[in-house]
């Protein structure tokens, strides 16, 4: 378990680099405001690496099964993007998933009909 410096606050997130995927932990000054925490990691001209713990990476667009680490460490250059991960879920109602099937189902159905 990492321990981390009392006047921060984790917050997960997801990364994006040219060849990568990554999701961890990074972690934030308590004193920043909240829509700018990840900004000034990013922006701080003293900070070459961003330290990610609990990190999973994976190859974009790769088949392999991802990598996990306890801590990683990701030259600040090399990130094209990074954003919190609670803004990736997209919880989808039960009546959406069963409309999503039944569409999955219409369309499977419609490509195996010849032409006429």
């Amino acid at each position: 378990m990492t321990k981390q410096p009392s006047d921060t606050t984790p917050v997960e997130v997801c990364i994006i680099t040219k060849d990568h995927e990554i999701k961890g932990t990074v972690y934030v000054s308590k004193y920043t405001k909240s829509n700018r925490e990840l900004t000034e990691l990013l922006n701080d001209g003293e900070r070459r690496f961003l330290a990610v713990t609990n990190a999973e990476i994976s190859v974009s667009g790769g088949m392999s099964a991802p990598r996990r680490y306890d801590f990683l460490e990701v030259h600040i250059d090399s990130i094209i993007i990074m954003h919190p991960a609670s803004q990736t879920l997209f919880k989808e109602s039960s009546k959406a998933q069963e409309d999503i099937a039944k569409f999955r189902e219409l369309r499977n159905k419609l490509s195996q009909t010849r032409p006429f």
